[in-house]
């Protein structure tokens, strides 16, 4: 196989609110390559949001969906790539992940609260929605920063501008 297999052209990670499904988006157009979303792979598969998988089948479940399209994804997708934001926390897609482009969109907690609304569908988030996410964001990032191979600073910037740089 070797050389014949399908590669992203660039798969990006980070926490949410980061921007990765709009950027991903904008950036699949300009380069004229298919844009996927492993979060949208994961509803497709499971028939539901994935609110309702975390809430009628727990996050175990729902992080066997998400290592299982992640891996499909990173064999077959040739576009631009948005994991879910905990996606990297399995070892086996950390390993799956070594020799692609990775693009880690860094976000500030202001700016992800902000793009995220508190009053969101994110079952992680639930509770004390800000606390959660910034638990969330300190535990993610030294991960997301090792498995990436180019770091972009969204803070103040728009999903365009951020497209831009990566493109």
């Amino acid at each position: 196989m070797g050389d014949q297999v399908t590669r992203p052209a660039l798969v990006l990670i980070g926490a949410p609110g980061s921007g990765k499904s709009t950027v991903g988006r904008l950036l699949a157009e300009r380069l004229g390559v298919p844009f996927r979303d492993t979060d949208e792979d994961v509803e497709a598969v499971a028939g539901k949001p994935v609110s309702d998988i975390f809430v009628e089948d727990g996050e175990e479940r729902f992080r066997e969906l998400e290592a299982e399209a992640v891996r499909r994804a990173l064999e077959e997708h040739p576009g631009v790539l948005a994991l879910g934001g905990g996606a990297v926390l399995n070892e086996d897609t950390q390993a799956r992940l070594a020799g692609h482009r990775v693009a880690y969109l860094e976000v500030g907690l202001s700016d992800a609260v902000q793009r995220v609304g508190l009053g969101s569908a994110r079952p992680l988030l639930v509770l004390n929605p800000r606390s959660q996410l910034k638990r969330l964001m300190d535990a993610r990032r030294p991960i997301y920063e090792r498995l990436a191979t180019i770091t972009v600073k969204t803070d103040g910037l728009t999903p365009e501008a951020v497209a831009d740089a990566l493109a």
